[in-house]
């Protein structure tokens, strides 16, 4: 920050028990206090720094690669990560799933006159520490404040820019008869994490929240087998939703298998405690890959090759079916149809 800047501001913002006011969404002197004194500190990068309001970026050989996502959970810090981390997160792995490089991220806040300073900072922070260690920058955004008792604390809406290779050809709608269909690893861990916190639930183990990055996982599985069909990170609606989007775009059906699905016991505990079904909670760090049969094997020894993929299994198959149904094959040798989610259980959750 130079002296010009610096000199503008006769107090500096009170990080420890300041709170957001009406003035710092005002486009004025505080909310230019608020972004140097915060945004810029933490987000701090060649292309932010100069302060305009777009940002010019650098795009390698490719097709682009662009989403975008909204954040509202409550409560906002949680076991295993906050609204932070997890908004850097979400829209990472979006733009992955494509089988992209991630590259920029853009960030939009909305502050309830209230707020404090001292947990905006913590959630600005580990927004910062998640976007470097994913070797991402945060290269532009936006603040806006409303009135106290109209937004609940703080929402977060990133949009993240990456580049995939114009050979992927990786879709929702690839899906096709005798794939196969993996898994990453335990589901249901973040949806879990939050519920238990909401409800004040122990179990014998924490429940910590799966939220994590998963390009780097992505470009692992891509390297071993490029012709991968299909990803998706099962994220609201959990895996079955999920897996009904799919089979819906590709004009396909899927079969899973109960006993084969990862589920940790105290996940497992906890829907029935709650009367949830796993198979329909929240996961921030977990991603669906649809594959040809012959290179199942090989995609699942590369995820397996990962520390976010060590629990990846094959849960089911592809099915040719007009009807678009997803079945489950139950640990008691019946079968039900999995449907899409019906209501919202675990509303707030991301």
């Amino acid at each position: 920050m130079d002296k010009a800047r610096t000199r503008r501001h006769a107090r500096t913002l009170d990080l420890r028990r300041g709170r957001i006011d009406m003035n710092h969404g005002s486009g004025g002197r505080a909310t230019a206090q608020l972004i140097e004194e915060l945004f810029l500190v933490a987000f701090d990068n060649e292309r932010l720094r100069r302060m305009d309001d777009h940002a010019e970026l650098a795009m390698p050989v490719g097709k682009m690669v662009v989403a975008t996502d909204g954040h509202v959970i409550s409560p906002l810090f949680f076991p295993g990560g906050d609204i932070g981390s997890l908004s850097v997160h979400g829209t990472i792995n979006d733009v992955a799933m494509a089988g992209a490089v991630p590259l920029y991220l853009t960030v939009g806040f909305i502050l309830e006159e209230g707020f404090p300073l001292s947990d905006l900072k913590k959630i600005v922070d580990s927004m910062a520490a998640a976007a470097r260690a994913a070797r991402v920058q945060i290269v532009a955004g936006d603040t806006k404040v409303v009135e106290r008792g109209k937004g609940d604390g703080i929402f977060i809406t990133t949009t993240g820019v990456g580049v995939v290779d114009e050979a992927l050809n990786i879709h929702a709608d690839q899906a096709q008869p005798t794939d196969c269909v993996l898994v990453s690893g335990t589901i249901g861990d973040h949806g879990v994490a939050i519920m238990s916190l909401r409800e004040h639930l122990t179990f014998g183990t924490d429940i910590v929240s799966d939220t994590a990055a998963l390009h780097d996982l992505v470009a692992h599985m891509v390297r071993a087998v490029p012709q991968i069909h299909c990803l998706r990170d099962p994220t609201r609606g959990g895996l079955a939703t999920a897996l009904n989007e799919l089979a819906d775009l590709s004009g396909v059906g899927i079969r899973i298998q109960e006993a084969a699905i990862p589920i940790r016991p105290e996940v497992k505990a906890a829907c029935e405690l709650l009367g949830l079904d796993p198979l329909y909670i929240a996961n921030e760090g977990k991603l669906i890959a649809i594959c040809a049969r012959a290179q199942a094997q090989d995609l699942l020894t590369a995820m397996r090759a990962h520390p976010l993929g060590a629990q990846a299994a094959i849960i089911g198959e592809v099915v040719a079916d007009p009807h678009a149904f997803v079945e489950m094959e139950t640990a008691f040798g019946g079968r039900r149809v999995v449907d899409w989610l019906m209501g919202d259980p675990l509303p707030r959750i991301c």
